[in-house]
């Protein structure tokens, strides 16, 4: 037995906004619909977040995001130092929104800047002069922000695949199309990806403002981390061509590549994810910034 998203959010007494977090986090598991429509939540689910202690302010305190000002309070340390934190990749925005001058605001989780505040590995990070390499990455512009949310968003993604296939598709949602063309050159199975990749409305509508901001955002533009991408793309792809082929589908125009997604344009300052210079030794440690 299970129940719509809408219906499980106020039985859990959570504002849409914080299920759909809720969701995003991993607090709370969702299934695929059998119409294949919008994902539901098992009645277990539902009662065993409900059995839990402290529910339901404990799960209120895990979804509970703050911006900058609110976020340097919290870790004592000024704004300035916090926004250096946060674009060094050390502090992992777990949503954005997008104000009316289209400009990013990104969040952060309430309960992920008390453990990291608390921890004593970064108390020279909070307190003292920050490392030589850091200052120098940030002074070239560096903003790991979209990257270290790109991250966080494929975990949520790949964490819903049910084969080989929708992992793939997960993987092309981070892909500009010419460079996804340019990985998966069989037309059939591009656009049985495009068709399986998951398909989200919570940034409007395709060609609004906002979602063109939020374009930029989820395609990768690093390097490095296009190429771990197709890399792991090609992995998957393999597994999948194992576990079932492509149907012999219509393929999408190739000049388009999919669904409305055109390359993203030149990023604005605060978008821009320059390449770390250390290797990596994982797909998503690489997404962060950091060693896998």
């Amino acid at each position: 037995m299970t129940r719509p998203q809408g219906s499980a959010a106020r039985e859990l007494g959570l504002k849409r906004s914080e299920f759909d977090l809720a969701v995003r986090l991993g607090r709370i598991r969702t299934v695929a619909a059998p119409d294949g429509g919008l994902r539901r939540v098992p009645r277990a689910e539902i009662d065993r977040i409900r059995e839990a202690e402290g529910f339901p302010d404990a799960l209120r305190e895990q979804v509970r995001v703050v911006g900058t000002a609110q976020g340097a309070s919290i870790m004592d340390i000024p704004a300035s130092r916090f926004t250096r934190l946060a674009r060094a990749g050390l502090l992992r925005p777990a949503k954005f929104y997008v104000n009316r001058y289209r400009t990013v605001v990104w969040l952060y989780l309430a309960q992920e800047l008390k453990e990291f505040a608390r921890s004593e590995v970064h108390t020279p990070l909070l307190t003292g002069r920050s490392p030589a390499a850091m200052r120098a990455r940030i002074a070239a512009g560096e903003d790991l922000r979209p990257r270290t949310w790109r991250a966080r968003h494929a975990a949520h993604l790949l964490g819903q695949c049910g084969d080989p296939w929708e992992r793939a598709a997960a993987i092309t949602t981070f892909l500009a199309p010419d460079l996804l063309a340019e990985t998966v050159e069989c037309p059939h199975e591009r656009a049985h990806l495009l068709r399986l990749r998951p398909h989200e409305s919570w940034y409007g509508a395709p060609d609004s403002p906002t979602a063109q901001v939020v374009e930029r955002i989820l395609v990768a533009d690093g390097p490095d981390e296009i190429s771990w991408l197709r890399t792991n793309l090609l992995l998957s792809l393999d597994k999948a061509r194992r576990f079932r082929p492509a149907p012999l589908l219509p393929a999408p125009p190739p000049a388009l590549g999919g669904p409305h997604r055109p390359p993203p344009p030149a990023h604005p300052e605060n978008f821009t994810v320059p390449v770390p210079a250390e290797p990596a030794r994982s797909l998503w440690g690489r997404l962060l910034g950091r060693r896998g």
